[in-house]
């Protein structure tokens, strides 16, 4: 990973062969007060953060990862930014690492490349037998459970 502050180091994996390096100068971080946990510095500590990246307009991608990536994102997108938000530490350090791991992650998610389309396939002969075979022994249970008529 990378450490806060710095360029966000993305792994190699699907949809990023080489891995991925965004710009530290490309995402924003903003701080504030965070609710939760942490005695009398909860009022004074900024240790809530926000990350904003904004992927339509990022150097570090690809024209083809820009475009998969506005897809993916698209409900998440508010004016073009991705925001993602960490206050569950109480140390603004460990929040802006949680900040940058999620923005990771989504990143991760939404430049993967779809799944292969489902290959329709036609029941086979001996599983079609079976069903059939079933239907016709419920067919003869249920038969049998009506009044007997004297022949």
């Amino acid at each position: 990973m990378s450490e806060p502050g710095g360029d966000l180091v993305l792994a190699d994996g699907p949809g990023l062969r080489r891995g991925l390096v965004i710009p530290a100068s490309e995402l924003l971080e903003r701080f504030s007060r965070a609710s939760g946990p942490g005695g009398q510095g909860v009022n004074t500590a900024d240790s809530r953060v926000e990350l904003v990246y904004e992927p339509g307009t990022s150097v570090a991608l690809s024209a083809a990862q820009r475009e998969r990536a506005l897809a993916n994102l698209g409900p998440r997108l508010v004016g073009g930014r991705v925001t993602v938000v960490a206050s569950e530490h109480r140390s603004q350090l460990r929040n802006r690492a949680a900040a940058r791991e999620r923005l990771a992650d989504l990143l991760r998610e939404a430049l993967a490349p779809p799944p292969p389309p489902r290959r329709a396939t036609k029941p086979t002969k001996g599983s079609q037998h079976r069903r059939l075979a079933g239907k016709k022994r419920r067919s003869d249970v249920k038969s049998g459970r009506g009044r007997i008529h004297p022949d």
